[in-house]
C-alpha cells in the first residue's frame, strides 16, 4: 500500500513564489550586466539593502516599472557596497570586516590564555570555563583591544577567545542556534549552514586548513575518534546526539570538510509535524497512527534532508509502552521514549577487518532478543533482508527508512538491498517477500522552498 498525500495547499509551487523566483532571476540577470558594464554611483545610497526576497512583487505595468526602479537602486547600492568589500546577494552575507591590528590583537590574547591553560590538568569543564573567562579577563584588562575595535569590542573579543579556546570556533554560534539544521565547512573559508530549510554561505570563515583540523579533532576526541592519514573520514555522533562527517585531504580536495547535521533538543511530535511545520494533515496523522498502534511494518522513504529520521521518531511515539523494541543505527540518531529499549548501534572498521560490526550483524543479534518491534535507522544494503524476514516472522510493526524518491523507486531499493545481501534467490521471490513484508510505505518529500511534505 502506498500513502500519498493530496491536500493541494501544499503544492510545491505558488503563483507568488514562481514569481519571486522568476524575478530573483532577473535581478541576477540585472546584477551580472551592471558588474560588466556599469560603474557604481558614487552618490548611491549608505543605508541597509532590501533582502532580495521582500523586493514587491510586480503584477501591474505601474508595479513592474515601480519595481525596475527598485532593483536599478539596489544593484547601485549593492556595487557600491560590495566595492568596500561586503555583499548580500542571494544568500550572501556581508563579510566580516576587521583591520589587521584587531586580528593581531585577538591572536596575541588566545596564544596568552593557551600558554596558561597548558599548566592546569584535571579540571572539569565548569572550573576550566572558570578559568579560562578569568585569565581572558584580566589579559584585556591589562592590555584593552585597540580603539578601532569598536564599543563592544571586550565582549566580541571575549565570546570570540572563549568559542575559540573551548569551542568550535566559527561553528560555535551555529552549534547554539536551534534554528541551525546543518552545517557544512567546505575548506576554511566557506562555511554553509541550512536554516529553516534554505542554504546560506556565512561570513565565518577559518584562519586556515590547520584551523580547520583543529576543530575536527576537538569534536572528535570526546567520543573517541579522529581522522590521521590511515582513516581520513569518520562518522561520529556528538554528546548532544548530532551526526558528523569530517574528510580530509588528500581524499578531499577543498581543505578538510565538515558535515554537522543537528537534531531539537526538544523531540518534535506529530502535532509539530501537522500544526507547526504544515508537513502533513491531520488525517494523515491519524492514519500513520493508527497503522503503527496495529502494528503495520512502515518503510518511511525519501531523499536527502527529506526527514525521514524526523518523522520515523514521531512514529515511534505511538508504540505501546508495553512492548520491547530493539533499535539499530549506523549512528545514533533517534530518539525513542520506550521503557522496554535496547540500542544498538553498528561500529566501523577500524584499522583491522575483524572491529567492524556491520547493521547486518546486529540485526541477526536483535533477532535473539526477544523483540516485539525492530527500528533500523536506514537500510542500506544487505541488512534489508533481515529485515524483511524479520517483518515477515512475527515482529510485526517494525520500522525503517531509506533512501528513494518515490515508492515505486523505495520497492526497487529493496530487491537492489537484497541482491547485496549475496541471497541467491529469482527476483519474482525477492518481490513477494516484499509484498508479504511491507504493508505500508511513507514517501516524504523536501520541495524547491525547503519544506518537508509527507
Amino acid at each position: 500500500m502506498y500513502l500519498y498525500s493530496s491536500h493541494t495547499p501544499y503544492s510545491p509551487f505558488t503563483n507568488q513564489f514562481e514569481r519571486e523566483i522568476e524575478l530573483r532571476c532577473e535581478l541576477k540577470k540585472k546584477l551580472l550586466w551592471l558588474k560588466n558594464y556599469a560603474q557604481p554611483d558614487d552618490k548611491a545610497e549608505q543605508d541597509e539593502l532590501k533582502p532580495v526576497h521582500k523586493l514587491p512583487i510586480a503584477n501591474t505595468s505601474k508595479e513592474k516599472e515601480k519595481f525596475d526602479e527598485s532593483i536599478d537602486s539596489l544593484l547601485g547600492r549593492l556595487l557600491q557596497k560590495e566595492a568596500q568589500g561586503g555583499a548580500t546577494v542571494f544568500g550572501i552575507q556581508e563579510r566580516e570586516t576587521l583591520t589587521s591590528d584587531i586580528i593581531d590583537y585577538r591572536k596575541r590574547k588566545q596564544q596568552e590564555v593557551i600558554a596558561d591553560l597548558e599548566k592546569r590538568f584535571g579540571l572539569s569543564d565548569v572550573e576550566l570555563r572558570e578559568i579560562v573567562e578569568k585569565r581572558i579577563d584580566a589579559a584585556l584588562e591589562n592590555d584593552p583591544p585597540p580603539p578601532s575595535a569598536g564599543v563592544n569590542a571586550v565582549f566580541e573579543i571575549k565570546k570570540f577567545l572563549v568559542d575559540e579556546i573551548l569551542g568550535l570556533g566559527p561553528l560555535e554560534d551555529f552549534m547554539r542556534d536551534d534554528d541551525v539544521d546543518e552545517i557544512m565547512v567546505n575548506g576554511p573559508d566557506k562555511i554553509f549552514i541550512e536554516k529553516h530549510g534554505r542554504l546560506q554561505l556565512t561570513v565565518r570563515q577559518f584562519a586556515n586548513e590547520q584551523h580547520v583540523r583543529t576543530v575536527i579533532e576537538r569534536i572528535l576526541r570526546p567520543v573517541g575518534r579522529t581522522v590521521n592519514e590511515k582513516t581520513p573520514y569518520v562518522d561520529a555522533r556528538l554528546l548532544d546526539g548530532s551526526r558528523v562527517h569530517a574528510i580530509i585531504p588528500p581524499l578531499s580536495l577543498s581543505g578538510p570538510m565538515i558535515t554537522i547535521r543537528k537534531f531539537s533538543r526538544v523531540p518534535y511530535t506529530m502535532d509539530d509535524l501537522v500544526f507547526r511545520f504544515k508537513s502533513a494533515t491531520s488525517e494523515v496523522a491519524e492514519f500513520l497512527k493508527l497503522c503503527v498502534h496495529m502494528k503495520k511494518n512502515i518503510v518511511v522513504s525519501g531523499g536527502a534532508s527529506s526527514g525521514k529520521t524526523t518523522l520515523l521518531n514521531v512514529l515511534s511515539n505511538f508504540i505501546y509502552p508495553t512492548e520491547r523494541v530493539i533499535c539499530i543505527e549506523d549512528s545514533a540518531e533517534l530518539r525513542l521514549n520506550q521503557v522496554n529499549l535496547g540500542r544498538l548501534e553498528s561500529r566501523q572498521q577500524g584499522t583491522e577487518a575483524k572491529n567492524q560490526v556491520t547493521i547486518r550483524d546486529l540485526v541477526r543479534n536483535a533477532l535473539r532478543m526477544r523483540p516485539d518491534r525492530i527500528i533500523i535507522g536506514e537500510c542500506r544494503g544487505g541488512e534489508a533482508i533481515d529485515m524483511l524476514q524479520a517483518m515477515n516472522t512475527g515482529h510485526d510493526g517494525s520500522l525503517t527508512t531509506l533512501h528513494a524518491n518515490t515508492p515505486r523507486d523505495a520497492v526497487a531499493r529493496l530487491e537492489t538491498m537484497v541482491l547485496m545481501g549475496g541471497v541467491d534467490l529469482p527476483l519474482r521471490a525477492i518481490r513477494e517477500q516484499i509484498a508479504s513484508s511491507v504493508n505500508i510505505i511513507v514517501q516524504n518529500g523536501r520541495l524547491a522552498d525547503g519544506k518537508r511534505r509527507i
